[in-house]
């Protein structure tokens, strides 16, 4: 039997994360006058998340196992006509489960933290973010109406532009910072219009409402247009998923986002911010199921950034843009879900990924930290003797990326690729072709990584910088520059141990109940009879041992097999092969576009941002200085200024003038009158 959750233990999830940040933000910094010492402000913020983290779980347990549910208003902020704007929560298993999500890696990251930022002058106010953003995520996901869906997701992106832009004199932070923010703007105007039009059509922003009017207006066109407004509204929002989410072509911002410290790559790129997007096309799913045309739009965007992205990984050199290509091409898969109506799936691949891509940044921050302060692949090696629990944990992590049967990425992954095998929507052929071919770069791309950092020839006394003390762009938090590589502290290791977990068995264990069972029945609507993608799937599932040994004859396996053996040849066998590769792609063009990244950046910066800057230009000189300050402002007063002098040439002081005058125009009034008199 279902029962009511607690308004004020809900209430209590996001606040304890705020009320860290605000006294470490406040009193840990010289705002505040510093009256907080480094221990004070890091234990208040993990406190703060720790009692989130405590109560997500409880209300995950009722929501699942005792059929809680909670949906109210917390707060009327404001009524305009039949339009409540309100703050308040829904809390079903999609909520339960992200709220978890959320906390359990934000509290990782805050440890981790610990040991990763030790020596940083931005100690407490670090802290102080992370714990920010931590709330604002929560706000987003345990919404019940898109206002306040709108007010997290731009508090994740302020707080992600803030730490992005950690170590603000460095002018390549500050400039990712911005781009991050910028392009963000771009997707989020759809997003606004998408909100917009829901709003005017069904007089509501709380979602139950908006799903309850949605048969009204399935058939209504866009005013002036032959389109339908559903179809319309769903592409908004995701232009605004799009953004959020870091999907082609709006993914520009995210590899250029690794200028930030490594801990918040893990946690807003990697877990949980990056996903937003995913989370709110899945609470949507009503509105999508009457959009095929959305549907396939979402899915051909899906599939382009899931293959596209993750070649670019292949020539990658730092070992964090390396991920950041992963978390690319990952999302892209998981917006193929979407496409296909896998939305269960979707979200399945969400929670999955956010465990084991955690794992890979914070496992990638513990080389850096052991290589004093070098994140180019090409300067390591042979770190697995030096740093043996970074090492086991980041191969657990690998083998969960490349959807390894067993471990959790392979549940989700391989569900992914069945889902849109079995689409019967038009784009789903080059979807799957995407997926699967997805499925050999990972693998590639990732053990390549793996290699280079973990075996073959010590690099790390080449390198020409690791003997100074300008880190060129790297994290800057001191520790000394030892001869050889270091494992990382306790408080590095046990969050890379603790993630490591999930990271394997989570997938077995809520594959069931999660794509099959009542996890998400009345959360997630899927229209069978126009997509039946679900169905088959689960004709084809029957249990997580049978789909792991089933795995092992399966294509996705092979290829990333194969992608495991063509990097092991390449670069600890035959380091030969990759090197005249790149020279003959360098000869036809090839690698030149992959390092220009399609041209996408060069798009931005030479036609967005060039042309913003010349109609900026052209509007400063044409309108600011020539109409307004040349027209409006100086005209009008040399206007004045001429009408002044011929008055004041009339202004003689002579009597006999003034008396002229006044007969002059006593005349002129006699003549008018006799004027019109005749």
């Amino acid at each position: 039997m279902s029962q009511t959750l607690s308004a004020s233990m809900l209430l209590a999830v996001p606040l304890a994360p705020l009320a860290g940040s605000a006294l470490a933000g406040i009193f840990g910094t010289a705002f505040g006058g510093n009256k907080f010492g480094r221990a004070a402000s890091r234990s208040l913020t993990i406190l703060g998340v720790l009692i989130a983290f405590v109560l997500s779980a409880l209300t995950f347990q009722s929501v699942v196992f005792e059929g809680a549910t909670f949906n109210a208003t917390i707060y009327e902020w404001m009524t305009v006509g039949a339009l409540k704007m309100e703050i308040g929560f829904l809390i079903d298993s999609l909520t339960a489960m992200m709220m978890c999500v959320v906390t359990f890696v934000s509290l990782m990251v805050h440890i981790y933290t610990i040991g990763y930022m030790e020596e940083d002058d931005g100690y407490n106010r670090f802290f102080s973010y992370i714990s920010l953003f931590t709330f604002s995520m929560l706000m987003l996901v345990m919404s019940n109406n898109l206002l306040q869906l709108f007010f997290g997701w731009e508090a994740v992106g302020l707080v992600s532009y803030l730490l992005i832009g950690f170590y603000f004199k460095k002018p390549s932070a500050t400039f990712a910072n911005m781009k991050a923010f910028l392009v963000n703007r771009v997707g989020d105007f759809g997003f606004i219009l998408g909100i917009g039009l829901i709003a005017a059509y069904t007089g509501t922003f709380n979602y139950t409402e908006i799903f309850a009017k949605l048969p009204e207006i399935q058939n209504t066109l866009l005013p002036g247009t032959a389109w339908l407004l559903v179809t319309v509204t769903a592409i908004c929002l995701f232009v605004g998923a799009m953004g959020k989410s870091a999907q082609f072509p709006l993914h520009a911002w995210l590899p250029d986002s690794m200028e930030g410290p490594t801990p918040i790559s893990a946690l807003i790129h990697a877990a949980t911010m990056v996903t937003a997007g995913i989370f709110m096309v899945s609470r949507m799913s009503p509105l999508y199921e009457l959009s095929d045309t959305a549907l396939n739009f979402i899915l051909v965007i899906g599939a382009i950034t899931a293959l596209f992205m993750g070649i670019l990984g292949i020539i990658q050199n730092d070992i964090k843009r390396v991920i950041a290509y992963s978390t690319l091409s990952q999302l892209g898969y998981m917006t193929v879900a979407l496409g296909v109506s896998a939305y269960s799936v979707a979200t399945f691949h969400l929670m999955t990924h956010a465990f084991f891509k955690a794992l890979l940044f914070l496992g990638a921050g513990s080389v850096i930290m052991g290589m004093h302060h070098n994140q180019d692949i090409r300067w390591m090696g042979g770190a697995r003797k030096y740093m043996p629990i970074t090492w086991i944990t980041f191969l657990l992590g690998n083998l969960a990326l490349i959807g390894t049967p067993f471990f959790s990425g392979f549940y989700s992954k391989d569900a992914i690729i069945e889902a849109v095998h079995a689409s019967n929507l038009p784009a789903a052929g080059f979807a799957h072709f995407a997926v699967l071919a997805g499925v050999f770069i990972t693998a590639f791309y990732s053990f390549r990584l793996y290699f280079i950092v973990f075996h073959g020839k010590e690099r790390y006394d080449q390198n020409p910088d690791a003997h100074h003390d300008d880190h060129h762009g790297h994290d800057d938090h001191g520790h000394g520059h030892d001869a050889k590589p270091h494992e990382s502290p306790w408080v590095v290791t046990g969050p890379l141990v603790l993630l490591a977990i999930p990271s394997v068995v989570i997938g077995a264990m809520a594959l069931m109940p999660m794509l099959f069972g009542d996890f998400f029945n009345g959360v997630i609507f899927v229209d069978a009879t126009k997509h039946h993608a679900m169905a088959e799937l689960a004709q084809e599932i029957h249990g997580w041992l049978p789909m792991a040994l089933h795995g092992f004859q399966a294509a996705p396996f092979w290829l990333a097999l194969a992608g495991v053996v063509v990097s092991y040849v390449f670069y600890m066998v035959m380091p030969s092969i990759p090197a005249a590769i790149k020279s003959f792609s360098q000869k036809i063009g090839l690698y030149q576009v992959l390092e220009g990244k399609y041209g996408v950046d060069w798009v931005y910066e030479n036609v967005f941002a060039r042309g913003a800057r010349c109609i900026g230009t052209g509007l400063w000189k044409a309108g600011d200085q020539t109409l307004i300050d040349g027209v409006v402002v100086n005209g009008s007063w040399k206007l004045v200024g001429k009408v002044a002098a011929l008055v004041r040439r009339l202004q003689s002081g002579y009597i006999y003038h003034y008396a002229l005058v006044m007969i002059l125009g006593v005349f002129v009034l006699m003549t008018y009158f006799v004027w019109l008199n005749k």
